[in-house]
């Protein structure tokens, strides 16, 4: 088994959540920048052409991180990332498809279409003109999230969990193109500041990511 790997957040994030697992793969090294992830030979195995993907002993691949994580925990369950119950891994699975549908995919895709519009404008459909809507989508998510994280370390409401790492990985990225954490939000900057500290963080990013400028 091996991780198709390269520099940005997306792949970080299953780099971030190998480390809390104490998982070590080999990997193999794709150039994200240059488009190497839109073009055969990775395109015959992962079709959607995004990084990271994981291929397994097979041969098969299996793409899109958060699927690869889950995978991972189902193969690797201690520490359990996702849950020890049922109802956890539900709990889990819910604030996961909060943070990626409210807040990290507006993030992206308002980087995409303003600031990395000369990276995607050849690799993907970009919307330039819904570029500032998504980032004030996304700001007010965070607001939002803000209000319901009182009193809590963590997104899920207990120990750190993937939700925690989506999240996470995709701020650290953000602030660096534009769309830093509002500092009026204390409850999302705490957390942060949390997060940051996690030996993770720092392990997961890719060696390419100082000479880049950005977080990944």
């Amino acid at each position: 088994m091996k991780l198709m790997n390269s520099f940005g957040p997306n792949p970080r994030l299953v780099r971030m959540f190998m480390a809390e697992k104490g998982i070590d793969l080999a990997t193999e090294e794709l150039d994200l920048l240059a488009g190497e992830n839109r073009q055969k030979p990775f395109t015959d195995k992962n079709p959607g052409a995004q990084m990271p993907a994981l291929q397994l002993d097979d041969g098969s691949v299996i793409a899109e991180t958060t699927t690869i994580c889950e995978y991972l925990e189902e193969k690797n369950p201690s520490p359990a990332l996702l849950g020890s119950t049922p109802e956890e891994r539900a709990n889990s699975r819910m604030w996961v498809r909060r943070v990626e549908l409210n807040i990290t995919e507006n993030i992206y895709n308002g980087f995409r279409y303003s600031e990395g519009l000369g990276l995607f404008e050849n690799r993907m459909l970009c919307i330039p003109e819904a570029a500032d809507g998504l980032k004030a989508k996304a700001q007010g998510q965070l607001e939002w999230l803000d209000g319901l994280m009182e009193g809590k370390e963590y997104i899920g409401g207990g120990d750190v969990g993937l939700a925690d790492m989506v999240l996470y990985c995709c701020l650290d990225f953000a602030q660096g193109v534009g769309q830093s954490i509002n500092p009026e939000l204390k409850n999302m900057n705490a957390w942060f500041q949390r997060m940051d500290q996690r030996p993770s963080a720092q392990s997961s990013l890719h060696e390419s990511s100082a000479a880049v400028g950005m977080k990944g």
